[in-house]
């Protein structure tokens, strides 16, 4: 009779992290379900005050589970490790990897026509300018370069 059981396995603060894994054991054939799923998603402030979304599985199915998240878990590390180490980018002066993409700091807008015109259109209406520069920027030596001269 207790193999008939329903135990809460694990419980989550965000809904969309307890649907990955009741997917997961989904896919291998594992029956279980969500409990306090819908109050937390109305108001994520509730999660806490519930006890967070939880997972519910029978007790003959809690070995298995365990070992397929540990096997799970290990496999996603490694592809991590595997993008991580390819696509790492480093500056092209001091070579640090403290790097990352986003709007210039130096020269925000470039010194192009279109950009000139881009202010003068923002001032006009009030928006933000649309036709920001892109770069990467290393924190560490303060240089700005694009991709095509990343050394790789």
């Amino acid at each position: 009779m207790d193999k008939d059981k329903i135990v809460v396995y694990k419980t989550f603060t965000d809904p969309n992290n307890a649907h990955i894994v009741k997917g997961l054991l989904d896919s291998y054939g594992i029956e279980c379900f969500l409990s306090d799923e819908n109050i937390v998603t109305l108001n994520a402030m509730y999660s806490s005050a519930v006890g967070g979304v939880k997972l519910n599985v029978l007790v003959k199915d809690l070995d298995r589970i365990s070992e397929i998240l540990e096997s799970e878990n290990a496999l996603t590390e490694e592809i991590s490790d595997i993008v991580n180490d390819e696509s790492k980018i480093t500056c092209p002066l001091c070579h640090s990897s403290n790097v990352a993409f986003g709007g210039s700091v130096n020269k925000k807008f470039g010194y192009s026509t279109v950009v000139i015109f881009s202010i003068i259109t923002s001032f006009l209406l009030m928006i933000y300018p649309f036709n920001m520069r892109k770069v990467y920027h290393c924190f560490d030596c303060g240089y700005e370069f694009k991709k095509s001269k990343i050394k790789l």
